[in-house]
């Protein structure tokens, strides 16, 4: 596109716009754009100058085509930031700055850094909407000249769209770039797909012209009835959204009735409600396909009441019915406020439209789980509307999915800290209950001291509900999340086989602190108590320093030297060296089997205890000089017969037979059991610990093998 083109553009727009500045402007990006081209052919102005149309067609602000036609100089040239702000102003450096940081963010596949740039993209949105709005028309039109791109590229661009940038522009309401940019991202990931459903949209050509004749019956029904001043058109659904809902969702073609729609605009809601009436008295309106979000709008603002009818053909299609105003917010979203108001300078009226940002943003200072913010963040951007209503009337709008709890604390915290129970339509139901469409919602409350539960951060599904229950226990169980983080960690290291002694433990705990970007060991129980870290990515952790610890203990310990001389008799199939007839025992923290290598401590009225040479206590003890004379040196006999006791923990899948499938396997093998304890756990599993009877290393290990090779068994571990 040349700027004679852009300029025409301007003067049919009929607005007021600054052609002067916006000449500078293109001037500016001209010359020093100058020899450069992009990937296409093309000269690089035009990218620029095409950004720029569209932000035109959305109808921003002088401001805003401006910072279009800039927003690669400042990158890509030797221009700089402060040139443009002498320049231009203040207000369009900082929209040029704002675009050029946007387009550095890479959405990495690694949960951190793609949660902490989704942030960065809602903290720009949050500041100034022009900066998410230009970016969206910069990458519609690098998305429209995808060919010049090498297909790895195309592919990572496609999925950037799909994951980040298709979601935001629907969640900002403007439909007209979301579904372009999907069929776009369509196209490239999976072409074959892509075809198929454009066929069958089109129906061998002769979808156009059914849509018309359906619009053409419909206007002639409404100027009868005196509604001359209706807009009828008709539109087909873009390819992404059938595909979505044939190949994502399963559906069949037939199941679809919204592939054709006639859109019907009128002056005001009483004309929408009149003219919904004519239309079902000329189709036949499908049950359970109407929908009114003129009195409950979407949460990206779009209003228009939807039914879907079946014509005298069979073939079903939507129709939709709004005013002006509401076609304009549905077409361009938040852009519809420069677009259709009387001037196009400013942004007042814009924090509503984007208080769901802020909560976002707002929800997830009180956590340090990034993938928890990663999917909040997503299921934010992507929200099917559920609208439910209080006992009084009022529409409360969730997201799909959305809990009673979630309910509550959408009324307010002071409501959801103190709930006790919810009604559903009159009905108690439990705690966990998603709500659906149209329901009547009562929640029952408590004393004023009562307050929400743990568990609610594992039921809720809204950032708002999570940030609120965080703030809850933050503020009011600073104590009792410390002890009950500490507890639960403990828990988990142990279940592990993390051994840590006294004088290990607080230096092991501030490391793992700093690990997870927090100040002191203390803090960091504290998020675990109140939910705002998760306990899996702490223990992860903790096993890369505690196996880092194991080698540094490793290489200090110096080796067991053997002195040559007549070997005694063996007591329990153990030979201590320099002691004859001693009184054995085996050590509970290692529990050591014939094959690994072991070493014995003299104790004090209890003879020797034989631990494993890597055992935490033997490996730390030996270091103390106090106790270093009363380690000896200890080996098998030859030709042990004897059964050694060894522990076994496993994890297995609950389907109600894994533990007789586990003492199947043990029978089958002719193990000795001597004990065998089973528990359930929250997360649809078993616990089994089992003591059996074994040979050696390599008996054990068979033994191992034999139950792993189990489809329920999940882990097995020596204990």
């Amino acid at each position: 596109m040349k700027y004679e083109q852009l300029k025409q553009l301007i003067i049919e727009s009929g607005k007021n716009y600054d052609l002067e500045l916006i000449k500078k402007a293109y001037d500016l990006a001209e010359k020093n754009h100058n020899g450069q081209f992009r990937k296409t052919g093309e000269e690089y102005i035009e990218h620029p100058v095409s950004v720029a149309a569209i932000v035109l067609e959305l109808g921003l602000d002088t401001t805003s085509i401006v910072a279009a036609l800039l927003h690669d100089v400042v990158e890509d040239t030797s221009i700089s930031l402060e040139e443009i702000e002498k320049e231009f102003g203040k207000e369009t450096a900082h929209l040029v700055d704002g675009v050029t940081k946007l387009g550095k963010i890479v959405i990495s596949t690694q949960e951190e850094q793609q949660a902490e740039n989704l942030r960065k993209m809602l903290l720009a949105m949050s500041q100034d909407i022009r900066v998410m709005l230009i970016k969206l028309c910069d990458r519609l039109h690098n998305m429209r000249t995808y060919e010049g791109w090498k297909p790895q590229k195309q592919r990572d661009k496609a999925l950037e769209v799909m994951e980040v940038y298709a979601p935001i522009a629907h969640r900002l309401g403007i439909n007209s770039i979301k579904d372009e940019l999907q069929d776009i991202s369509l196209r490239i990931l999976d072409s074959v797909g892509y075809e198929e459903v454009k066929k069958i949209i089109q129906r061998g050509g002769d979808a156009q012209k059914f849509v018309d004749s359906i619009v053409e019956e419909v206007k002639e029904k409404l100027t009868e009835f005196g509604l001359i001043d209706a807009t009828v058109m008709g539109r087909v659904k873009s390819i992404y959204g059938v595909y979505r809902k044939m190949y994502m969702q399963g559906r069949d073609i037939g199941d679809i009735y919204d592939i054709y729609a006639v859109r019907i605009i009128l002056n005001n809601v009483a004309e929408c409600y009149n003219a919904l009436m004519l239309v079902h008295d000329m189709f036949r309106p499908i049950p359970s396909r109407f929908k009114d979000y003129i009195s409950t709008p979407k949460q990206n603002m779009y209003q228009s009441l939807h039914t879907s009818v079946i014509g005298r053909a069979g073939i079903p299609f939507e129709i939709q019915i709004r005013t002006w105003d509401m076609h304009h917010t549905a077409e361009y979203g938040v852009a519809a406020h420069w677009k259709y108001k009387s001037g196009v300078q400013g942004q007042d009226n814009m924090e509503e439209k984007l208080v769901w940002v802020r909560q976002i943003l707002e929800s997830q200072k009180d956590s340090d789980d990034t993938s928890e913010i990663l999917r909040d963040i997503k299921n934010e951007l992507i929200p099917d509307d559920v609208f439910v209503f209080t006992p009084k009337g009022d529409v409360i709008n969730l997201p799909y999915g959305a809990t009673v709890i979630d309910f509550a604390y959408a009324i307010h915290s002071a409501v959801g800290n103190r709930m006790t129970g919810a009604k559903v339509n009159g009905r108690i139901v439990s705690i966990d209950y998603k709500v659906s469409t149209g329901e009547i919602i009562e929640i029952v409350t408590g004393a004023k001291d009562k307050g929400p539960s743990r568990d609610w951060l594992n039921i809720v599904t809204t950032s708002e509900a999570k940030s609120k229950i965080r703030s809850w226990f933050k503020k009011e169980r600073k104590e009792e999340n410390i002890i009950e983080g500490k507890n639960a960690l403990d828990r988990e290291l142990r279940r592990n086989l993390i051994t840590l002694h006294d004088d290990e433990y607080d230096k092991f705990m501030e490391d793992l602190a700093k690990r997870q970007r927090l100040n002191s060991a203390e803090e960091m129980f504290a998020a675990l108590g109140y939910g705002g870290l998760q306990i899996s990515k702490v223990v992860l952790k903790a096993k890369e320093d505690y196996a880092k610890m194991q080698k540094e203990r490793q290489s200090s310990v110096p080796e067991f030297k053997i002195k040559t001389q007549k070997k005694p008799k063996a007591t329990n199939g153990v030979i201590v060296e320099g002691i004859d007839n001693c009184l054995v025992k085996f050590s509970k923290c290692c529990n050591p089997l014939p094959g690994d290598e072991i070493v014995g401590f003299i104790t004090r009225g209890f003879g020797v205890s034989i631990h494993k040479k890597s055992c935490v206590n033997a490996r730390v003890d030996l270091r103390n000089s106090e106790n270093a004379g009363r380690w000896v040196n200890a080996y098998w006999a030859d030709n042990i017969q004897e059964d050694y006791k060894s522990t076994l923990e496993i994890v297995a899948i609950d389907n109600g037979t894994a533990l007789a499938e586990v003492s199947v396997i043990l029978s089958n093998q002719r193990v000795p059991i001597f004990a065998l304890n089973a528990k359930q756990t929250a997360d649809g599993r078993i616990a089994m610990t089992v003591t059996i009877g074994v040979t050696n290393t390599d008996h054990l290990n068979s033994i191992i093998h034999k139950i792993s090779k189990n489809k329920n068994i999940i882990s097995v571990i020596r204990g």
